[in-house]
């Protein structure tokens, strides 16, 4: 098949492309480069440097290639700025997508995967998440997730669309060649290991006083290899005219609390890591652990990599080479 997968050289979608290859789809990779990196493309994939909202770029990289369908996962993620700016998110997530989805819609490309997100759901009312519960999202960044899967849902009833969404929350760990590259750096794993490896002095852990087991935020830790499989079986599972479906994708279990992941990257490192208590960070839930049963029973997906410590070791071994690729 082939595939368009927006925001193909950021973290999860150079994983993504990947997987693509490794089963035989050719892949075209459409980024701005504004978070992803040109590395992270593999030899010989096309990349087409461009903004969703270039028309010509996109309609030209959808028609040149005939492509087939579009793994979409350029977006602006972060909750913390996104309760900062949520002009930008909704400009990005939202009117971008939409170009997206317009340009397809011209083409005739009819078939569309979305990397979406468990912040979709707020504060969830019981745990594991399941895809039929309620949606209340507590931050911008769930709010425009959700904004756009409602749009997959009216295209695929007015247009024909073939959609699936995948929502999860904690991507995380690397493969041999691709892992988390992010400037400035945010997320808990790549800034745990970055004070091990003595380029920051300490973490910051975002209150302490949460109704968790030791106060501070339990999320659900996946990794990239994972999720990347799962998008994959998501693109060969649509057909034409296959209305809207959603999948959670998570380990199961009681997720990690902040705390639990710290030790962990103390274990595997055998560095001392500081961390500091600061205040909660706007737009947290306390809880976000998914239940993947749907995704399992219908598409066959389990993950192969739940033990944290493999996937906070996948991350540092991956640290390691790139320090060593540098120097």
């Amino acid at each position: 098949m082939r595939v368009l997968v927006t925001g193909g050289a950021g973290y999860i979608g150079s994983v993504v492309t990947e997987v693509l290859l490794e089963r035989g789809h050719t892949v075209v990779v459409f980024d701005d480069l504004s978070k992803g990196h040109r590395e992270s493309v593999p030899a010989g994939t096309p990349l087409v440097e461009a903004d969703l909202l270039d028309g010509p770029a996109l309609s030209q990289a959808l028609a040149g290639h005939a492509v087939e369908a579009v793994v979409h996962m350029a977006a602006h993620s972060y909750v913390g700025e996104s309760m900062e700016a949520p002009a930008k998110y909704y400009h990005n997530n939202v009117v971008a997508g939409l170009a997206l989805l317009e340009a397809m819609r011209k083409v005739g490309t009819d078939r569309l995967v979305l990397s979406s997100t468990c912040a979709v759901y707020g504060e969830p009312g019981k745990v594991p998440i399941e895809e039929d519960d309620p949606t209340a999202p507590t931050n911008p960044y769930g709010e425009t997730k959700r904004v756009f899967e409602h749009a997959l849902r009216w295209y695929g009833q007015a247009y024909g669309l073939a959609s699936i969404s995948l929502r999860y929350f904690n991507a995380a760990g690397a493969t041999d060649r691709n892992g988390e590259w992010h400037d400035p750096e945010t997320h808990l794993i790549p800034l745990l290991l970055e004070v091990a490896d003595g380029r920051r002095e300490h973490v910051t852990i975002f209150g302490d006083d949460y109704p968790t087991r030791d106060g501070t935020c339990v999320r659900d830790y996946i990794h990239v290899s994972d999720l990347a499989t799962a998008h994959v079986l998501a693109l060969e599972a649509l057909r034409p005219g296959h209305p809207l479906r959603i999948y959670n994708l998570g380990c199961g279990g009681e997720g990690h609390t902040v705390r639990e992941v710290v030790e962990v990257a103390r274990r595997v490192t055998g560095r001392a890591i500081d961390v500091r208590i600061g205040p909660r960070r706007s737009g947290d839930p306390a809880v976000l652990v998914a239940g993947s049963e749907r995704i399992t029973r219908e598409l066959g997906w389990r993950p192969q990599r739940q033990a944290l410590d493999e996937i906070v070791g996948s991350a540092w071994r991956w640290m390691e080479r790139a320090k060593r690729r540098a120097g």
